[in-house]
């Protein structure tokens, strides 16, 4: 009697103390209110309702949760075999089955009433004043700001994170694994459509404080939105499992007053005239391997190694496609490896790049070649000529 009694009061216990666990191992937020393990509201109107939403529906939870477990615990003691050592026969009781069908019906509708409001709204892109195309590629992000009066402003955003760092020979900073070289700038209190698609395997775009998550499918583009109502730098992460360096590309969001927003694009177009007027340009050999080192170990060095040794990738010192025909050359680097780790760069990089990084592999790690590609060459390569 003793053991069973001891039995099942471990039972009642077993979810108080989990309660327990998670009041005593939350830490609290900065403002006291909620614990860092909870879900963050953002910066986002849209956040707060997916926030209060969440709240809410975990409160139904813990209440229907007392409910049925002391329903079941009073049952277990009231009803134990000591006191009740004849098992009652009847076999079903109408009022109760009724019961319990029609309260789980009232409680699920008072949830779905203000869950559906919620999902209208985070699907609601209309009206949008910015639009931004996001494409996913193993690892990094390339993001296309839609110009509906003039030329689109593109740009990829790789991680920025020190080699040591991922080594461990060196200390890690704050901002570990979530750190880039180009972020994704958006103007705040302005309604921003996001267009995602990817380009070569599954990927996800997710940034928790502008309450944006979607799926990055090859061949589909899936539409969300945000608005930021507070300026700041906010980071997230590919969520979906894309491949090797899948926690190796991250998303940094900075959000801005719209003065600066708009100087900013301001800069980035005149980037992007500035990469039209090289396009007519023809380079010295010198000029071609200074720019093809910058882009070699920005889009290279991870696979390739730092001093074309290898690793991911083949080596490039003494490759046989960096000694070999030109033509070779750019074929592998325009259009890539199918069947490999090697992407097309393509689409991933400017003529202007592509000319110098493909220089600078002929003329580097003792290649010595003493060839070079202008950025025309590329341009006639891609038109087939």
């Amino acid at each position: 009697m003793y053991l069973q009694a001891r039995r099942l009061l471990k039972l009642a216990l077993s979810p108080v103390l989990m309660l327990l666990s998670l009041f005593s191992t939350g830490a609290w937020a900065e403002t006291g209110a909620r614990w860092q393990t909870n879900m963050t509201p953002g910066i986002t109107e849209v956040g707060h309702k997916i926030y209060d939403l969440h709240m809410w529906v975990f409160y139904v939870c813990v209440v229907t949760g007392i409910l049925v477990f002391g329903v079941m615990f009073y049952s277990v003691f009231a009803y134990r075999k000591d006191r009740h050592p004849e098992p009652a026969t009847f076999h079903e009781n109408t009022k109760v089955e009724i019961v319990w069908t029609i309260v789980p019906f009232l409680i699920l509708l008072i949830m779905v009433v203000p869950a559906t409001k919620t999902l209208i709204e985070i699907y609601d892109t209309d009206d949008a004043e910015l639009d931004i195309l996001i494409t996913g590629y193993q690892w990094k992000w390339k993001y296309e700001y839609i110009n509906p009066t003039g030329d689109n402003v593109s740009f990829f955003s790789n991680l920025l994170t020190d080699g040591a760092e991922i080594a461990n020979t060196e200390e890690k900073g704050s901002n570990y694994l979530l750190e880039v070289d180009e972020p994704v700038v958006i103007p705040v209190n302005k309604k921003v459509r996001f267009l995602v698609t990817a380009n070569d395997v599954l990927h996800a775009w997710w940034v928790p404080a502008l309450a944006v998550k979607r799926d990055a499918i090859p061949g589909f583009i899936n539409e969300a939105w945000t608005k930021a109502t507070e300026t700041g730098v906010y980071r997230g992460q590919c969520a979906e499992l894309c491949g090797r360096n899948h926690g190796f590309m991250p998303i940094v969001v900075n959000v801005v007053e719209e003065p600066e927003y708009n100087a900013w694009l301001a800069e980035k177009q005149a980037a992007a005239a500035e990469i039209k007027a090289l396009m007519a340009k023809d380079f010295s050999l010198d000029e071609l391997v200074a720019r093809g080192k910058n882009v070699y170990t920005s889009s290279c060095s991870a696979c390739h190694g730092a001093n074309g040794e290898g690793g991911v990738g083949k080596a490039i010192a003494g490759s046989p496609i960096a000694t070999g025909p030109l033509k070779g050359h750019m074929e592998v680097a325009v259009h890539g490896v199918s069947g490999t780790a090697m992407p097309a760069f393509g689409s991933q990089l400017n003529e202007v790049d592509l000319a110098a990084v493909i220089t600078y592999q002929r003329n580097s790690f003792g290649n010595n070649m003493g060839d070079m590609l202008q950025p025309v060459d590329i341009y006639k390569f891609k038109k087939g000529q």
